[in-house]
């Protein structure tokens, strides 16, 4: 089962907002694709949040981009910033990646973004999203929201 940013947002309003402040805060994050061979890749990308999406957008011909289209699952980080503070928490988003290839929809998204073009357009379909952060410094807590579920909540000490 997946679901895109604005279902997450209506089922749970909360975790979806810090969830967007933390890839807010910082322009560059990290995101994993699969190679060709099955083995981890990891690169640098920036993300969007528009119109109840999430997307992803990436350079012509880029080997995340070509990962994506062979293979569309993805894990998506996002950038802890400095230090060790975490204001907010570390925060993960794993889906799908369907390349969007319409052209009404790639014209709104250049209106609002203007990216340098050519370049590939990814919509996510989310399957997880996990933050995990420090309560009271006494405990480590792990929100884990999946489609269709509730947010389950785990503390560790």
């Amino acid at each position: 089962m997946t679901a895109n940013w604005a279902s997450f947002t209506t089922a749970e309003p909360d975790l979806a907002a810090t969830v967007e402040a933390r890839f807010g805060a910082y322009t560059h994050h990290v995101l994993a694709t699969l190679r060709k061979d099955g083995s981890p890749r990891t690169t640098g990308l920036e993300v969007r949040f528009l119109d109840g999406e999430l997307w992803l957008g990436m350079m012509p011909a880029s080997l995340k981009a070509l990962d994506l289209r062979r293979d569309p699952r993805f894990a998506l980080q996002a950038n802890p910033g400095d230090g060790t503070g975490m204001g907010g928490g570390d925060v993960r988003i794993s889906g799908r990646a369907v390349e969007v290839e319409d052209g009404a929809t790639k014209a709104a998204y250049v209106k609002e973004v203007e990216p340098p073009q050519p370049f590939h357009l990814f919509r996510t379909e989310l399957t997880e999203v996990v933050r995990t952060y420090v309560e009271d410094d006494a405990y480590l807590v792990v929100q884990v929201w999946k489609p269709g579920e509730p947010v389950r909540t785990l503390k560790r000490t």
